[in-house]
């Protein structure tokens, strides 16, 4: 079973989504926007990528500039900047197993899902 952390909005994610679909049967797609992950959930996703937490944020996002820029933050902090504000997710997260990865190139998602 393979899950997808998706933005529709995004092409890179959405490339993402069609890759995965013409291999795998079993995707289950969250749509991560439309129901924001929990503290709990983005430190298992943490922990599955071996991310440090900044590492999964969209550090070019307008809230995250105007907002958590230049600005001391705990790890705490910034995964609460990010249930706060599901936007500042990298994506597409795509999870097999207990590992994880950022399925925005096709020769890595490709070596991964295999």
């Amino acid at each position: 079973m393979i899950e997808i952390y998706h933005n529709p909005r995004c092409g890179k994610s959405r490339n993402c989504l069609a890759l995965v679909s013409e291999k795998e049967e079993a995707i289950t797609v969250i749509k991560y926007l439309e129901n924001p992950l929990s503290n709990q959930n983005l430190k298992e996703l943490l922990q599955k990528l071996n991310f440090k937490p900044i590492q999964l944020v969209r550090v070019k996002e307008k809230i995250w500039i105007e907002n958590f820029k230049n600005k001391q933050l705990t790890d705490e902090g910034i995964i609460q900047a990010m249930v706060d504000h599901p936007i500042l997710i990298e994506r597409p997260i795509v999870v097999k197993g207990n590992k994880a990865i950022i399925g925005r190139v096709i020769d890595e998602l490709n070596q991964f899902i295999l």
